[in-house]
C-alpha cells in the first residue's frame, strides 16, 4: 500500500500545472520549498560582498579592482533577466531551473577554485546569469497558486528571497573568517544541489504560455517598456535605489577592515541581521499599499532610504563605536525603504499587463540590477577617492533622484 501510495504522489509530482489546476493547492512544505530554492539561488549573488576584504588580500589585488567582483555578478544576473528570464513563458519551467541549478553549482564550485582575479570574474558572471532560477521560482509559484491565494503564496516565496539576500551575507562573513573564503562557495554549491534534488523530486511539470519565438520575446519586452510610462518610471525608481543600496553593502567590508575599525568579514556580515529586520517589516508596506496606493508607498520607501543614508553621513563626527550603532540604525531604516518600494513598484508593474506579468517582472528586475552592478563599480571608486562619506553620499543624492522620479506625471500608455 505504501509503495502504490508513493507511485501515486511520484505521478502527481510530474503533472504538468497551469492556472486553472484550481483544485490543487501548493502545500505547506512546497511553498517552503520553493522560498527555500528563491532564498539559495538569491543568496549566491552576495557571498562574495562581505568577503572582499579577505578576497583583495588573499589574490593580491587592489579594492577598486577586487570591487569588479560583485558589480559582474549583479550585471549577469541583470543580463540573465533580460536574455533568459522570458524563456519560463516558452518552456516548461521546472526544467529551466533545474538546468539553471546545475550551472550555478558549476559556477560556484568554479569561484571557489579561482586562483586568480580573472578567473573569479569570469565565475561571478557565470553565477549571476544561474542565479535567476529565483525569478524561474516565484512565477512557478503564482501558477500553482490558486487565484484566492496567490497573493499570499507568492509572497512567502518572495520573504525566502528576501532573507537569501540579507542573510547570506552574516552567513558568508562567518565562513570566511572561520574556514576562508573558498568553503563559502563550496557550501553554496552544496546548498543549491540540495535544492536541485529536492526541486527535481517535487516540483511538477509546467505547461508553456506562449509559442513566441525567443527573438519575439525579447522584442516583447522592448514593447512593454515603450508603450507603458508607469513601467519605465517604476525601473527607472527602483534602479537608482538599487545604486545606493549596492554601493553600500559592496563597499562595507573594505571599509570595516580598515582603519579605525579593524573588523572582519563577520561583523560585516552581521550587519546583515540590521538589513533583516527591515526586510521583514517590509510586508506591512503591502498591506498600507492596499489601503492607501501603491504610489504613496513607493515615495514613503524613496523617502525613508533617502534619509537612512543622510543619517549615515554624520559618521565622522562620532566615535567609532557611535559610528558602528549609526550604521546599524541606517542599515535598519534603507533596507526597509528599498524593500516597502519594490513592493510597491511589483503592485504597479503587475496591474499594467496580467498576460505579461512574468516580461514585466522581467523590466523591472533588469532595471535594479542594472542600477546595482553600477552602484557596486562607482561605490568602490568613491570610497578609494573620498572614503566611506562619498559613498554615503552617492547613496543619498541616488535616493533623492528615486524620490523625485516617484513624483513626475505618468505620461498615457501608448497604443
Amino acid at each position: 500500500m505504501s509503495s502504490i501510495q508513493n507511485s501515486h504522489d511520484h505521478m502527481t509530482a510530474l503533472t504538468p500545472a497551469t492556472d486553472s489546476q484550481v483544485h490543487q493547492q501548493p502545500s505547506p512544505s512546497m511553498v517552503f520549498l520553493l522560498a527555500s530554492g528563491a532564498a539559495f539561488s538569491v543568496a549566491s549573488l552576495y557571498y562574495s560582498q562581505p568577503m572582499l576584504g579577505i578576497l583583495a588580500t588573499d589574490i593580491g589585488v587592489s579594492n577598486v579592482a577586487i570591487g569588479y567582483v560583485p558589480t559582474l555578478t549583479q550585471l549577469g544576473y541583470a543580463l540573465g533577466i533580460l536574455l533568459l528570464a522570458p524563456l519560463g513563458d516558452k518552456h516548461d519551467r521546472r526544467n529551466i531551473i533545474l538546468i539553471k541549478a546545475g550551472l550555478l553549482v558549476a559556477a560556484l564550485l568554479a569561484a571557489a577554485a579561482s586562483q586568480s582575479l580573472g578567473i573569479l570574474l569570469v565565475a561571478s558572471l557565470a553565477i549571476g546569469l544561474t542565479a535567476t532560477m529565483a525569478q524561474d521560482i516565484v512565477p512557478a509559484a503564482a501558477t500553482l497558486a490558486h487565484e484566492s491565494r496567490r497573493g499570499k503564496v507568492v509572497g512567502s516565496v518572495m520573504t525566502g528571497l528576501l532573507m537569501g539576500i540579507l542573510l547570506s551575507r552574516v552567513v558568508s562573513g562567518f565562513v570566511a573568517e572561520q574556514f576562508g573564503w573558498r568553503s563559502m562557495f563550496v557550501l553554496a554549491a552544496l546548498g543549491v544541489s540540495l535544492i536541485g534534488v529536492a526541486i527535481w523530486r517535487g516540483l511538477p511539470h509546467f505547461v508553456p504560455t506562449t509559442s513566441m519565438s525567443y527573438r519575439a520575446l525579447l522584442g516583447s519586452l522592448f514593447d512593454l517598456v515603450r508603450r507603458h510610462g508607469k513601467l519605465r518610471r517604476a525601473a527607472l525608481a527602483q534602479g537608482l535605489l538599487a545604486m545606493g543600496f549596492s554601493g553600500f553593502w559592496s563597499t562595507l567590508a573594505v571599509m570595516l577592515h580598515a582603519e579605525p575599525f579593524h573588523m572582519g568579514s563577520a561583523v560585516a556580515g552581521a550587519f546583515g541581521l540590521a538589513g533583516a529586520v527591515g526586510a521583514l517589516a517590509a510586508p506591512l508596506a503591502g498591506h498600507l499599499a492596499d489601503k492607501r496606493g501603491p504610489e504613496l508607498v513607493t515615495k514613503l520607501g524613496s523617502g525613508l532610504t533617502a534619509a537612512s543614508f543622510a543619517i549615515m553621513n554624520l559618521s565622522p563626527l562620532f566615535p567609532p563605536t557611535a559610528q558602528l550603532w549609526l550604521l546599524g540604525i541606517g542599515t535598519v531604516g534603507f533596507d526597509l525603504g528599498v524593500q516597502s518600494t519594490l513592493i510597491a513598484h511589483q503592485t504597479i508593474v503587475y496591474g499594467i499587463d496580467n498576460g505579461a506579468r512574468s516580461r514585466l517582472n522581467a523590466v523591472l528586475f533588469v532595471g535594479m540590477f542594472v542600477g546595482m552592478a553600477a552602484g557596486a563599480t562607482l561605490g568602490s571608486a568613491l570610497l578609494a577617492q573620498w572614503g566611506w562619506i562619498g559613498v554615503t553620499s552617492m547613496a543619498t543624492v541616488t535616493a533623492l533622484a528615486a524620490l523625485t522620479v516617484r513624483f513626475w506625471r505618468v505620461p498615457a500608455d501608448r497604443a
